[in-house]
């Protein structure tokens, strides 16, 4: 069988493992409020959860495929070089989102994807072949490739914080003669917050494999220009989903209980944050990171209602692996490619 055809059967797979363990590792990100207010049990979280990821990728159209399929420049190499280096940096980004879930530390997937092809891409063909997006905004004021990615991965928290600080004063101040039974009504208008954060966590982040995925059909010579097609929408809509419904359960005590005390009104406010972020995001085109805009949500809630109750502590341990992520990933990728030179003799 022609190499150029395994390489790129291998690579889509790998592509929709990177997407199943993004979603199984961002399902805490999802759930993690809801199931501390106890707004729902786990099976009914999932159940809503799951339902929602699936039709995000689907409706939430492709600015973030668009972005992402084009911070990485390959198309003058050879398609076997190219679809390695691909494979290379999604390995790095697989290994290292199952590091931070065996340690259930919420990390960046968009994150590690980035780090993970930036350091196979480095590797294999160069610096000037990453998209470093510099000259274009210096010149134009153009945000593109990485520039672009990392822009939205950075900015997104200090809007988490933000919006989820005055998020939480406006509705206390609306819910400041609200007796205790108000809760009970919190509780089930989660039904509908967690069912936007998941659409707009499914319509930011499986978009960022339908980048990957239709890169990789370009390269291996199977379309001749960057359209997602529909099958790979459907397929990384799925392999999100099944990740979701697996549930990366290990973080959910982190978000939902190692920040701050999350009660009713603390969930339904950081879901409404989490949700409009993630969605005015995807509809710029701009990955983020589920993770970061979560905890930083709840981290601004709490400033905004009792600071000292927050634990700051764990949200340095957190941002600390932020900080690490993208290196870390990027070293794993440019590992893996080495190791896939050696094993292929490529040149």
């Amino acid at each position: 069988m022609d190499l150029l055809l395994v390489l790129t059967v291998l690579t889509v797979i790998i592509v929709l493992l990177f997407d199943y363990t993004n979603g199984f590792h961002d399902a805490a990100n999802i759930v993690a409020t809801v199931i501390a207010s106890r707004a729902m049990s786990p099976a009914q979280a999932v159940a809503v959860v799951g339902i929602f990821e699936f039709l995000g990728p689907l409706l939430g159209g492709t600015a973030v495929a668009n972005t992402i399929g084009k911070f990485v420049s390959l198309g003058d190499l050879t398609g076997q070089v190219a679809l390695t280096t691909l494979l290379a940096g999604l390995l790095g980004a697989i290994v290292w989102n199952f590091v931070t879930w065996w340690k259930g530390i919420p990390s960046s997937s968009s994150h590690a994807l980035v780090g993970g092809l930036v350091g196979a891409v480095w590797v294999s063909a160069g610096s000037d072949h990453v998209v470093w997006g510099l000259s274009e905004l210096f010149q134009h004021g153009h945000f593109t490739g990485v520039t672009k990615v990392l822009l939205a991965l950075v900015l997104s928290p200090v809007a988490g914080f933000g919006v989820g600080f005055i998020m939480h004063r406006i509705v206390l101040g609306c819910l400041r003669a609200a007796k205790p039974s108000a809760n009970a009504r919190l509780r089930r208008s989660q039904f509908i917050t967690s069912a936007g954060l998941a659409f707009s966590h499914g319509a930011n982040d499986a978009q960022k494999s339908m980048g990957i995925l239709t890169l990789a059909l370009m390269l291996g010579g199977f379309i001749h220009s960057f359209e997602v097609p529909f099958w790979v929408m459907l397929a990384c809509s799925t392999a999100l989903t099944a990740g979701i419904l697996s549930g990366g359960w290990r973080i959910v005590r982190t978000l939902g209980f190692a920040i701050y005390r999350v009660r009713p009104i603390h969930a339904l406010d950081s879901q409404l944050t989490s949700a409009a972020v993630i969605f005015a995001a995807s509809m710029a085109g701009a990955p983020v990171s589920t993770t970061h805009v979560v905890a930083t949500s709840i981290m601004g809630i709490g400033a905004s209602e009792h600071p000292r109750a927050v634990r700051w502590d764990k949200a340095k341990e957190i941002a600390t692996t932020w900080i690490i992520t993208i290196p870390s990933a990027a070293l794993m990728g440019a590992s893996f490619f080495a190791l896939q030179r050696a094993l292929l003799g490529l040149g």
